[in-house]
């Protein structure tokens, strides 16, 4: 989310020196006009070195980035794709617009999918694992990479909510076979719009290029014109504008996973001072993001006079509960034909994920936020948490 904090004069200076190396926006020819720079490339190349895997390739956004690595992955109408119940609801979107379904399987206190669960859900139709890395905070990696392993599922990581994590010894989302990454308005890293997949698999990157490209196989010795294909595609291309500028930004994630990891120990540290307080679960192996904290209240009632509360101090959330609606498969009616399930079998079946995110409540972490302004905060959550607690 702080992505936007931080746009200010490098951003405003790289794009007027795009217009004045020629102005090309588009990402592929125009060599004469260009000043031979490729700015999607670049931005392609400094993103693989960043997560540390041998391929990346920009496309147009996240949501796309998720149905072409779902398309590289093989998946095919009728197959089943597992992801969980509490995402964005791009997650499903990719899924169903390729013909497949989506198999909804509920969150634990991590707030991600549920490794237990995950397993049983796994049938012959299974082609392909979702784990969603939400608001900054990774699944439980190793325990559904094994049982991906063990029934020979490929895993895309929806990771587009988590640039700047790591697991363990590697930055979140070099563990799996394909993962996806979003640059829209409201991450880590903006570009306004755009997204990426990256991949340590040769073949999968090669798809995936042609995926996004209408077929283009980008043979170096052949004019785009003439250039050959294998496969159908889309135009899901990143601009050469929307590449200076997510460089540029790029160039800030260490400053912003930083100042987010600072402001969050010292609000985390406040809130497990107060009796009662529980906050979200977080994995061992994960190093969070840090761009939101998540509160989980005793109950529902709780955490909407707490949200009350919040808002008349001028206070906000951040997706819980503020925007669910886009995040929580029990809002997507509009959908339910997909699914393949009524409203009834949908709502029992994600009984589980239901009962945590209704006692949750999630606050932004903001970069600029001053440790002064911070300690501010801290006394409006204590006075609401204290008045709270004297109501009840």
């Amino acid at each position: 989310m702080p992505g936007f904090e931080l746009v200010g004069e490098e951003e405003r200076k790289a794009v007027n020196e795009l217009f004045d190396d020629g102005g090309v926006l588009f990402a592929h020819g125009f060599d004469n006009m260009r000043n031979n720079r490729y700015h999607v490339r670049e931005f392609e190349e400094q993103f693989a070195k960043c997560l540390g895997v041998k391929y990346a390739q920009a496309v147009s956004s996240g949501t796309a980035a998720l149905k072409i690595g779902l398309l590289a992955l093989g998946v095919k109408p009728g197959d089943e794709v597992i992801t969980q119940a509490f995402t964005f609801i791009a997650t499903a979107e990719a899924i169903i617009d390729i013909g497949a379904k989506p198999i909804f399987i509920n969150i634990d206190e991590t707030l991600n999918m549920d490794p237990d669960e995950l397993e049983s859900s796994i049938n012959s139709k299974t082609t392909a694992i979702i784990p969603v890395h939400m608001l900054g905070v990774a699944t439980e990696q190793d325990k559904i990479l094994a049982i991906a392993k063990k029934y020979n599922i490929p895993v895309l990581d929806d990771a587009c909510e988590s640039l700047g994590a790591e697991w363990g010894s590697e930055k979140l989302g070099a563990q799996c076979d394909i993962a996806a990454w979003s640059f829209d308005a409201g991450k880590t890293v903006i570009a306004g719009e755009g997204g990426m997949i990256t991949t340590n698999n040769k073949e999968l990157y090669l798809l995936a290029r042609e995926y996004h490209d209408h077929g283009h196989m980008s043979n170096k010795v052949l004019p785009r014109g003439k250039d050959t294909h294998r496969i159908h595609g889309f135009n899901y291309r990143m601009t050469e504008i929307q590449a200076v500028i997510a460089k540029v930004q790029l160039k800030k994630l260490d400053y912003i996973v930083e100042k987010n990891r600072k402001n969050y120990s010292i609000i985390e540290s406040a809130l497990l001072e107060i009796k009662g307080i529980k906050l979200r679960k977080i994995p061992k192996k994960c190093k969070p993001l840090c761009d939101t904290i998540i509160i989980q209240f005793e109950n529902k009632n709780i955490a909407n006079i707490f949200v009350d509360e919040l808002n008349k101090e001028g206070l906000g959330t951040k997706n819980v509960p503020d925007a669910i609606e886009w995040h929580f498969v029990k809002y997507w009616d509009h959908m339910l034909s997909y699914f393949n399930l009524d409203i009834n079998e949908l709502n029992s079946s994600i009984k589980t994920s239901s009962n945590i995110l209704e006692k949750c409540v999630a606050l932004p972490i903001m970069v600029k936020t001053s440790e002064k302004m911070l300690r501010q905060q801290i006394k409006v959550l204590n006075k609401i948490i204290k008045k709270i607690t004297q109501v009840l």
